[in-house]
């Protein structure tokens, strides 16, 4: 059999055994499904609740994002793609918090020296001096330790602002922050070089605000609360 044989074959019945994705089975219990209800509902009245005074909130993490120079980079001409050389110098990484207003779209970014609950409380500290005119926050988050660390713990109990909703073990795709991790990354990380760690801190510093002027919109979705009980009663059923 012919190897265009086999490639036709392939691409008739959708197949493409050459590829794999890594990736994690949610535990499907009662505690999943009262997670991912509470964030389904922000999600679903981040409007009217906007009106209101209380915002929804995703966070969502770049840990480690490395600072590489890479030099030089042939921009694309008419009969040329792109290239970059292959080779490259680390600066070091930057960590990044990027913050969704779920309701607008728009996004708040900070570049913390370290990961670590002290850091992170530092983040929300600026973030509601941004934000004071709101009466809340409902803010989606993971199980980060950094978001579930007594001191982060201790500040949301002092500071009832925040309400504070988590997603699920091993299902953060109920995040819109990642949504906008991808958004943010396409549009002003990909494809650059960096001279130094503190050129990427500046660079995002600027990129995110221009983000908010050009890009910012609500993210479409469409998983209700209703399509998601459905889908944990048919998962479920199958597991058992």
């Amino acid at each position: 059999m012919s190897a265009r044989t086999v490639r036709r074959i392939l691409h008739e019945v959708d197949l493409q055994p050459h590829r794999t994705r890594y990736w994690k089975t949610a535990c499907l219990d009662q505690r999943f499904k009262h997670r991912a209800e509470q964030i389904l509902w922000c999600y679903a009245h981040a409007d009217r609740l906007l009106k209101k005074g209380v915002g929804v909130v995703c966070v969502d993490e770049m840990p480690n994002l490395q600072a590489l120079e890479r030099q030089p980079i042939r921009r694309a001409i008419p009969g040329s793609i792109e290239q970059q050389e292959f080779e490259y110098r680390r600066h070091g990484t930057v960590n990044v918090l990027l913050f969704l207003v779920v309701a607008t779209g728009h996004m708040y970014a900070r570049c913390p020296a370290r990961k670590d609950a002290l850091h992170y409380i530092e983040a929300l500290e600026q973030f509601r001096h941004r934000y004071r005119h709101l009466r809340g926050v409902l803010l989606i988050q993971n199980g980060d330790s950094s978001h579930t660390a007594k001191a982060t713990q201790q500040y949301f109990a002092r500071h009832r602002w925040w309400r504070p909703r988590w997603t699920p073990v091993h299902a953060s795709w109920l995040n819109q922050g990642e949504l906008l991790n991808d958004a943010f990354s396409y549009r002003y990380l990909k494809r650059c070089s960096w001279p130094s760690r503190q050129a990427l801190i500046d660079h995002i510093a600027v990129a995110w605000s221009e983000y908010n002027q050009l890009y910012a919109h609500p993210f479409q979705w469409t998983w209700t609360n209703q399509k998601m009980r459905q889908w944990f009663a048919q998962h479920v059923t199958h597991s058992t």
